[in-house]
C-alpha cells in the first residue's frame, strides 16, 4: 500500500490563514508520505540513521540497530558475506557495536 503524495485538501480557503494552513498542511502531508513510501518500498535513502560504519557518537540502547548505507561483499570464496548493519549489544555512548552480517552464497 502507497500513501498518496499529492494530498487533496479542501478547496475554498478564504482567510491568509486558512490559506496558510493548507499550503503548509499539504508540504507536511506531501513529505510524510514520500518518507513513508521510501520506508515500505526499502529505500536506505529514507532510513535516518544509515552510516558507512558503526556508530561512534551518540547514545544508542541494546537492540538499536543501524543499517549499512555502503555494504560491498567480504569475506573469502565460499564464505562470502554484506555487513547490512550494526546491532548494540550494550547500551551507552555510543554503546557497543556488533556487525549484522548476510551471507551471499558466494
Amino acid at each position: 500500500m502507497r500513501l498518496e503524495e499529492n494530498p487533496q485538501l479542501p478547496i475554498g480557503a478564504t482567510s491568509p490563514y486558512e490559506v496558510a494552513l493548507n499550503q503548509l498542511l499539504t508540504r507536511v502531508f506531501r513529505a510524510f508520505a514520500q518518507k513513508a513510501n521510501q520506508i515500505a518500498d526499502g529505500r536506505v535513502s529514507a532510513i535516518d540513521n544509515a552510516l558507512t560504519s558503526a556508530p561512534t557518537t551518540g547514545q544508542y540502547q541494546r537492540g538499536d540497530f543501524v543499517r549499512n548505507s555502503a555494504p560491498v561483499e567480504a569475506g573469502t570464496a565460499g564464505s562470502k558475506y554484506v555487513v547490512t548493519g550494526w546491532i548494540c549489544v550494550a547500551a551507552g555512548s555510543p554503546g557497543t557495536f556488533v556487525q549484522h552480517r548476510a551471507l551471499t552464497g558466494n
